[in-house]
């Protein structure tokens, strides 16, 4: 098992130049009706269910160095091209490059663009929260990984973080940061579920209204994943 903070820290060298970031790529993508990702590379949690393929899941040996003002430019001529108006970073974890973070949000906070941060929420403590709250045009997606500490060292291989979810989403709200959760429900029961919507609503009543549930999408990679583990999914149902 790992510490997902320490490993945060060990990655960030690697991926991490100053006020620039790796990214592997810029695209559109359908989600929310239409949406314009940048792809940034390093994860601090290594989560079997990650969609990323394997020349990228657990990598930081990809991609190229970008400031915040060329991930603008690019993320902006994608957008001149389809018309998408809404932006986000994906991929990995985007939160580790803080610097690089928040110099991309003052960009996008003077745009005509809106912005979705969706991060795991590991990094997000009360003054990460509150550098966050700086900005507009920013909504935060803390994507919980299994609804309690048990699913979460399951599906990770972390020795601890749900804490740290959980933590972050208080801070957000705390913060008074635009924020929702979303968990992935294919390794939760109906019981552990309802559970967390409680946990959540003693954070924040809209919270646990506004908890979204998602399904495994099975890509091919994240099927031999969960196959070579212990962890078991709805996937062959």
């Amino acid at each position: 098992m790992y510490d997902p903070i320490e490993r945060s820290e060990r990655i960030e060298n690697d991926v991490c130049a100053g006020a620039s970031r790796k990214y592997y790529r810029f695209r559109p993508a359908r989600w929310y009706g239409g949406i314009v990702t940048g792809d940034v590379v390093g994860c601090n949690l290594l989560c079997l269910f990650c969609w990323a393929g394997d020349g990228i899941w657990g990598r930081t040996d990809v991609g190229k160095f970008y400031d915040a003002e060329q991930v603008y430019g690019k993320m902006e001529g994608i957008s001149n091209e389809t018309g998408h108006k809404l932006w986000r970073l994906s991929g990995q974890e985007p939160t580790i490059g803080r610097e690089h973070l928040l110099g991309l949000l003052g960009l996008v906070s003077q745009s005509p663009y809106n912005f979705i941060l969706e991060t795991n929420g590991i990094l997000l403590d009360r003054p990460y929260a509150e550098d966050l709250a700086g900005f507009g045009r920013l909504h935060v997606r803390v994507s919980l990984k299994g609804s309690n500490e048990e699913e979460f060292a399951r599906l990770t291989g972390a020795s601890r973080g749900f804490d740290l979810q959980l933590g972050a989403l208080s801070n957000l709200k705390d913060a008074g940061v635009s924020c929702h959760p979303a968990v992935m429900s294919s390794f939760s029961d109906v019981e552990e579920l309802s559970r967390l919507k409680d946990r959540l609503a003693s954070i924040s009543r809209a919270l646990s209204r506004d908890l979204e549930v998602e399904e495994l999408i099975v890509y091919p990679h994240v099927k031999r994943r969960l196959r070579a583990s212990t962890v078991q999914s709805r996937i062959d149902e």
